[in-house]
């Protein structure tokens, strides 16, 4: 049987809660516990059997944990489908924010704070830069998801953005293209991030206890092409509900029996390269470096601005039909054809492949609110 995180978790995560109870965030409990249990007899089910040749089997509910890399792909196609809807018929580019390596240690210890200014510093500076009649001189939308982790799984937090090339001018209405294969100048865009990021930390207790450098460096910005909306919504899907670590990247479990000396080898592939490489860690290094990427409790990793914002639902509207409009080769986002959604809730059975039906429902074996 191919190896999962919830193995690991759940032959070391008794030692790891004891050994770091003090400093164990209730998030990352609640991640190790919902993983550790997930598709399980702990959570209930359903048992299924075959009227053909009387196989039975069973199906235990998923735990539905953001981080849980047995949940998420079904959510990642959820999540792109629905986002059809959005799609302007023109040109998008791929913005990437990168945190300084100086400010992560403070970022990991106060991730709530930072993440929400990571979002509202890059978000504000985009904005205002592209109002510059320079370069585009109109409002932008934007989709942004943050991202916490590297190929090794270490500590790296960058927020991307999808953006479409132009923006919506009032006055007169219309849409102002960008230039071909440029949005906005990085250098001043990462300046821009920058001088937002320290206003929003200036107000805070911790702003004292940053390095004064870290307001001097340049900070990383990255802007590419990356297509029309389609290919865009697919360049950024990964990254929606992808988790630290899938299963399938899981190789061995070395069991000495203890945490800190058994060893986890996984695989990755280092940027640049199709080749994939092995990774071996401890148990216990291996556990802290997937937990440091567990998002805070409720706290949206998905957000949008510009026309693109909840808010600006009507006008987004209105400017896709403007565009379509004046543009009749261009084919409507959702026209587009897409895979026919399976209309047989049946489950197969495995020795006959005949439909099996449910026999009836298996309760949860534990409280599911304990921790």
């Amino acid at each position: 049987m191919a190896l999962e995180l919830a193995d690991i978790f759940r032959q070391f995560g008794p030692a790891y809660r004891q050994k770091y109870a003090s400093r164990l965030l209730p998030s990352h409990r609640r991640t190790m516990r919902d993983i550790e249990r997930c598709r399980t007899a702990a959570l209930g089910g359903q048992v299924y059997r075959c009227s053909v040749c009387g196989e039975v089997q069973y199906s235990y509910h998923s735990c539905r944990n953001r981080h849980c890399p047995k949940c998420q792909q079904e959510q990642a196609q959820e999540w792109l489908q629905l986002q059809q809807e959005l799609l302007l018929p023109v040109p998008y580019f791929f913005l990437t924010f990168t945190l300084p390596a100086q400010l992560r240690i403070f970022a990991s210890q106060n991730q709530r704070l930072f993440y929400h200014a990571f979002f509202q510093a890059s978000a504000q500076a985009t904005q205002q830069l592209a109002r510059d009649p320079r370069f585009i001189g109109a409002q932008i939308g934007m989709i942004g998801v943050l991202h916490t982790w590297t190929r090794t799984l270490t500590y790296h937090p960058h927020v991307h953005y999808l953006v479409p090339a132009g923006g919506w001018s009032a006055e007169p209405p219309h849409w102002r293209k960008a230039q071909h294969n440029f949005f906005l100048p990085v250098k001043a865009l990462s300046k821009l991030f920058r001088t937002h990021f320290q206003h929003l930390l200036s107000n805070t207790p911790l702003f004292a206890q940053i390095p004064s450098e870290v307001w001097r460096l340049d900070w990383v910005v990255h802007c590419k092409a990356v297509g029309n909306g389609q290919t865009a919504l697919k360049y950024l899907a990964p990254y929606i509900y992808r988790v630290a670590l899938s299963n399938r990247r899981l190789i061995h479990l070395s069991d000495t029996g203890r945490m800190e000396s058994s060893q986890v080898t996984f695989a990755y592939r280092p940027s640049g390269s199709k080749k994939f490489k092995r990774g071996t860690l401890s148990a216990e290094k291996f556990i802290q470096r997937f937990l440091q990427h567990v998002l805070p409790r409720g706290f949206v990793k998905v957000r949008y601005f510009g026309f693109f914002s909840p808010s600006q639902r009507p006008r987004l509207l209105s400017l896709q039909q403007t565009l379509l409009s004046n543009s009749p080769a261009e084919k409507s986002p959702s026209a587009s054809p897409s895979q026919p959604a399976s209309t047989s809730s049946s489950w197969l059975c495995p020795k006959c492949g005949q439909p099996m039906s449910i026999q009836y429902s298996l309760p949860p074996s534990i409280d599911c609110r304990s921790p």
